[in-house]
């Protein structure tokens, strides 16, 4: 029980650390007339991302996503039975941070929420190839569902920081549901909300029996889940 404790508050506090600097870098833009740039935003998400997987790889796994987790429990990589506190975890850092830079910045209006710039479609397929690309080296740079090596934080924020760099400007780059989730319920704008839940989760699932593929396991698609590393 104190393990798991651990575990979730590992999840809430990366996934805080996330969402605030992440969708922090998106307002800190607005007000300040771009300073930050587009690029700024995409290496703050990459390198918040990087830090967390550092800080808190060793306790939870560093998950900070929804649909990670998802694509853990279906490659057989992480108990079923936890993924539904870890993404209770998730969610409740990933609103803290929001209604944390709701009160930093009153003025703005989406609070870096994740929107597209042409049609839902178009955003939908996009944030479902980005967010397959990155469950497939997530899974390829973990053990059982954690991170393994010095290098899989670069690996693993590097991948996230490209797929924000050139993808950013048309659909957001959310592959995270709840990085897109609490902006948009905190602003009260949910238009395009179900593109930023759906496809993510789509894309990880994918991945999972792709990887199995990839590397020769025979294992069913749908295993018995062990227990987390």
């Amino acid at each position: 029980m104190l393990l798991m404790r651990s575990r979730l508050l590992a999840e809430f506090l990366g996934t805080f650390g996330l969402i605030f600097a992440g969708t922090g870098a998106i307002i800190i833009n607005q007000v300040s007339g771009g300073a930050i740039t587009h690029v700024g935003i995409a290496l703050t998400f990459g390198l918040v991302v990087l830090a967390m997987i550092y800080t808190f790889g060793e306790i939870s796994g560093a998950h900070l996503n929804p649909a990670v987790t998802l694509g853990f429990v279906f490659a057989g990589r992480f108990p079923s039975t936890n993924a539904l506190p870890y993404i209770l975890a998730q969610l409740a850092g990933a609103f803290s941070a929001s209604l944390t830079l709701r009160a930093l910045f009153p003025a703005s209006k989406i609070l870096g929420e994740t929107l597209p710039a042409g049609s839902s479609a178009q955003s939908f397929i996009l944030e479902f190839v980005l967010t397959f690309f990155l469950m497939l080296v997530v899974l390829n740079v973990s053990t059982g569902a954690k991170e393994k090596g010095i290098t899989a934080g670069i690996v693993v924020g590097s991948v996230i920081a490209l797929e924000a760099m050139f993808a950013g400007p048309i659909c957001g780059a959310s592959m995270n549901p709840a990085r897109s989730f609490a902006p948009a319920i905190v602003s009260g704008n949910l238009n395009h909300l179900w593109v930023y839940l759906i496809a993510p989760t789509l894309g990880a699932l994918a991945a999972a029996p792709v990887c199995k593929i990839l590397r020769g396991e025979q294992q069913n698609l749908l295993p018995s889940i062990p227990t987390c590393s």
